[in-house]
């Protein structure tokens, strides 16, 4: 079975779902804000929807917001059908079933920088060529880092079809499956690749934080449901906007953005390993740059076999962006969001995280960009 053929039936799902429909006609609280749903899995790169509602930026934008937790195997499906409004996730992981017709909507770019490869420490594979014949472990098939990872295999003349062997593990167990010698390399996502490399497990193959051309494209962006975005439009923005000054006040404040997600219980996670992670992501908020990652990571999701050959990379991507009225780069450069004495990343950020992991000792609750929260093997 080949890759497009396996993206194709991982997103089928998003077109048999029936349940959580509601409709979109927006209505107001007693304050006259206006309803919003925003949806969320509860994972580290979400922060910038947890740090926008305890600081009051949906308000400030006239919205009064209800957050929607949904599974992550019916998230694409319960945004498509109305279950939630407005979210912010991963790009590359929207792409296919837009191109299938999921109507939904690309606004702005969030961050970047939240997928990687890794390898053992001491493993003969230093370069994504090395990957050839190899058995890489994905926490799914169909699931961002498996895309990633298809990406810069094709981008490196790979087969990601004939050329490597995909093994499928709980997020929480790649590194143990590695350790053990089941496979050869992983594509994981955050804070999986952080936790790795702190425990001197990993070194990076491919690092979506880093590497070129990857580093300077966005992975999340925000995403909004079609109709909604349609009908209402000013609501749509106003939202985008929320979310994009959530991502500005994570960036201005990483550690305490790591520490609110979990303090307030977004999230299962632990605080120094959600800082750590969160500080490998690079939340600078763009409309821009948003767009262009949508024409970029369709390209490469064309040329690696994960779109249709006959697709028209142009017309996806102008299919799946918006630009919404009062949401420009002009509008984030004039942003300002207060910067907290204690909220950024202190220098001894590595010790305060070993110290964590030294005193869990056991195996413990976290959630990635990949899946819900599972327990890490140690």
């Amino acid at each position: 079975m080949n890759t497009y053929k396996l993206i194709a039936f991982a997103v089928l799902g998003a077109f048999a779902f029936t349940g959580c429909n509601k409709k979109s006609a927006p209505e107001t609280n007693a304050e006259g804000l206006t309803k919003i749903r925003v949806g969320y899995i509860g994972i580290t790169c979400e922060a910038p929807i947890f740090s926008a509602v305890e600081n009051g930026f949906f308000k400030e934008e006239g919205l009064d917001v209800e957050l929607v937790k949904c599974e992550w195997s019916k998230y694409k499906d319960v945004l498509a059908l109305g279950g939630f409004d407005i979210t912010h996730h991963l790009i590359m992981y929207f792409l296919k079933p837009i191109e299938q017709g999921l109507d939904v909507k690309i606004s702005a770019g969030i961050h970047k920088g939240c997928l990687r490869v890794q390898t053992g420490v001491n493993s003969p594979i230093h370069s994504v060529k090395d990957l050839r014949g190899k058995r890489i472990g994905v926490p799914g098939m169909g699931t961002p880092p498996f895309i990633f990872a298809n990406r810069v295999l094709g981008a490196n003349g790979v087969d990601a079809m004939k050329e490597i062997e995909w093994r499928v593990f709980p997020a929480g167990e790649l590194g143990l499956a590695l350790q053990k010698g089941e496979i050869d390399a992983i594509a994981d996502s955050e804070p999986i690749g952080s936790l790795l490399l702190a425990e001197g497990k990993v070194r990076n193959v491919a690092d979506q934080a880093k590497d070129a051309p990857y580093k300077d494209e966005y992975c999340c962006a925000v995403i909004i449901n079609g109709k909604y975005a349609a009908n209402n439009p000013k609501q749509a923005a106003a939202a985008t906007r929320a979310l994009l000054k959530g991502a500005k006040w994570v960036e201005t404040n990483p550690r305490a953005a790591a520490r609110l997600s979990v303090e307030k219980k977004y999230l299962a996670s632990n605080p120094e390993l959600n800082t750590t992670a969160l500080g490998n992501l690079n939340y600078v908020p763009s409309v821009s740059g948003g767009e262009n990652a949508v024409s970029s990571a369709a390209a490469e999701m064309k040329s690696a076999g994960m779109l249709s050959p006959t697709t028209d990379v142009a017309a996806l991507a102008k299919k799946a962006f918006i630009h919404l009225d009062g949401v420009s780069d002009a509008w984030l450069q004039t942003l300002q969001v207060d910067k907290l004495a204690d909220g950024q990343i202190p220098a001894d950020q590595p010790q305060r995280l070993a110290l964590e992991l030294a005193t869990i000792g056991t195996p413990f609750l976290i959630a990635t960009c990949c899946s819900p929260a599972s327990k890490i093997a140690k």
